[in-house]
């Protein structure tokens, strides 16, 4: 097990286990809890999804694992930051080691693929320009858009600014990929094929952690899965065929 600082962010790391959240909580800002007793572990290489009903926490329990809210309590560990010591000012140390996809692509429209891409690297210390532009070709010839940096985001596809969406996520080589409904805009045959790419990262070793209402996904891309429901999440088996499931689709 690699040590860490122990006395304040930073916990014993076991360099597999990724997420490791125990008996946690997360309200809102007037003290109504959204999630509670959530327990919760992600390990190197896994595909895991976050299911259940609009409202249900979700998206509140993927912003508090990279600290855009807070846990309560409880305890909470992502990639050996101990989320309920951690300082503001390391936030970003923290978001640099991951990536974070959301459902409207959040790209800059009046800039071109290759300058949305430009501009997260200089933002995160990347200071030679010509490592930058290589950079960008690996990440675009990654997610299949080589030859579409010089384009702008209204100029693609939706599931091509999804793959842009992703490439950005790529940029820094995150062990840890977090991905809010990245397929809730796309159709059916696009959103399977950006699924199925995230899958493939997971077999290089990267962890995606997805949201997600479409439950085809979990039959074509299999992986652990976890339901908010009830103000609290549990793991559930999932067969393919689970009615208790099939209620999330909304088909």
């Amino acid at each position: 097990m690699q040590k860490r600082y122990v006395n304040s962010q930073y916990t014993p790391l076991d360099n597999r286990r990724l997420i490791d959240v125990k008996d946690a909580s997360i309200s809102y800002d007037d003290d109504k809890k959204v999630l509670e007793h959530v327990n919760m572990h992600v390990e190197q290489g896994e595909l895991v999804y976050i299911i259940g009903r609009v409202g249900s926490g979700k998206s509140s329990l993927l912003k508090a694992i990279y600290a855009e809210i807070e846990f309560d309590d409880g305890e909470a560990t992502v990639m050996g930051h101990n989320l309920m010591k951690l300082k503001r000012r390391h936030i970003p140390e923290l978001r640099r080691k991951m990536g974070i996809v959301f459902q409207d692509y959040a790209l800059l429209r009046t800039h071109t693929i290759h300058q949305n891409l430009d501009f997260v690297l200089r933002a995160t210390g990347w200071k030679k320009k010509e490592e930058r532009t290589t950079r960008i070709k690996e990440v675009m010839e990654q997610v299949g858009l080589t030859g579409k940096e010089e384009q702008y985001p209204h100029e693609l596809s939706g599931g091509e600014q999804q793959r842009v969406a992703i490439a950005r996520a790529l940029l820094n080589s995150p062990r840890l990929i977090l991905a809010d409904e990245p397929t809730g805009n796309l159709d059916a045959k696009t959103a399977q094929g950006i699924i199925g790419m995230l899958r493939d990262f997971t077999m290089k070793g990267t962890t995606v952690v997805l949201i997600t209402h479409n439950m085809s996904h979990l039959k074509h891309c299999p992986g652990r899965v976890y339901e908010c429901e009830n103000h609290t999440i549990r793991e559930i088996r999932h067969d393919g065929n689970s009615s208790e499931m099939a209620l999330h689709t909304g088909e």
